[in-house]
């Protein structure tokens, strides 16, 4: 080809059913073709794999997806990556200058640890100007556990004089009723995200709120293990892909269990096993302390060193 594709039906062996099919299936844009494995697309287009291979290395090229690149250039690209401050310059601290774009941050912790307190806060901020600590976009929440309040929007929203009727109407929330709605809504996010990058004020945080509570409600024993573990890494990736696409930070709040043979240290384990672990991409433990204080550890990251913070979970929203 001599002309760079620039539609989907540019591509090779796309023609306009196929590219409706695309469409359908949440593939909206060359470079989500491009990051897709052959089986998916082979399945979600209705073609043969190895059509869908070609489909695929098409658009890595056209996309210039996929080859090798020096690390300056890496350098370059992730001066784009953006940073979503919390309220609480401790706990920005800790995670380099806030949540980052382009990531998976996973917070786990009991109940009452904060968790969702700091997601609400992280939907109020990503909305402030660039030099307010915000992204000047919007916010995608998928609710499972029904623990999204727009009084505590409002309250959040208030104190820092921002229009809590604005703020509420550029946080767009999604309640997920089992495990294949959750994934689901992830496409839907996708369409989404096109609508808001054309509005002015795209998707500059999805949270997932919580990531695990369906998967540990629907697989029981130990006999689908395997399944839910299988399910969950395809959720975390498609996660992880439009966090990658549409240069959003991803945060993800996780339940946690007691491991009963622990004898020494704290017990306490996040759900979801290395399949979670390995793909989010910083881990936050959030535990209580006295009356609203709340310690936030950092627990990995691929380039901050281990620590832990102090913040408060006050009426007014996450401070120091």
């Amino acid at each position: 080809m001599t002309d760079e594709p620039t539609s989907l039906e540019d591509l090779p062996g796309v023609g306009p059913a196929t590219a409706e099919k695309l469409q359908e299936a949440g593939y909206t844009t060359i470079e989500s073709v491009a990051v897709v494995s052959p089986r998916v697309l082979a399945s979600d287009a209705d073609v043969g794999e190895q059509t869908a291979a070609k489909i695929i290395s098409a658009a890595k090229q056209a996309a210039d997806i996929g080859g090798f690149e020096t690390g300056d250039i890496v350098l370059e690209r992730r001066k784009k990556v953006g940073k979503i401050k919390t309220s609480s310059e401790t706990l920005d601290d800790l995670l380099g200058g806030g949540v980052e774009t382009q990531s998976i941050t996973e917070l786990y912790g009991e109940f009452g640890s904060g968790k969702t307190q700091v997601a609400h806060q992280l939907a109020v901020n990503v909305q402030r100007q660039l030099e307010d600590g915000g992204l000047e976009g919007s916010a995608l929440i998928i609710d499972t556990e029904n623990t999204f309040r727009p009084e505590r929007i409002t309250q959040m929203a208030e104190d820092i004089e921002m229009d809590a009727g604005e703020v509420l109407s550029s946080i767009h929330v999604a309640r997920a009723y089992n495990s294949n709605h959750q994934m689901l809504l992830v496409e839907k996010a996708s369409e989404l995200a096109d609508d808001l990058r054309e509005s002015g004020k795209p998707g500059r945080l999805l949270v997932a709120d919580s990531l695990t509570a369906h998967f540990r409600a629907e697989y029981m024993g130990r006999g689908t293990l395997a399944d839910r573990q299988q399910r969950l890494n395809k959720h975390m990736h498609d996660l992880m892909r439009f966090g990658d696409l549409n240069n959003t930070a991803i945060v993800v709040t996780n339940q946690v269990q007691s491991k009963p043979d622990a004898f020494f240290g704290d017990p306490t384990r996040p759900i979801g096993g290395h399949i979670v672990g390995h793909t989010a991409t910083f881990r936050i433990y959030l535990r209580k302390s006295k009356g609203d204080k709340r310690i936030a550890r950092l627990v990995d990251s691929p380039h901050l060193p281990d620590g832990e913070a102090v913040f408060s979970v006050t009426t007014p929203g996450i401070r120091d």
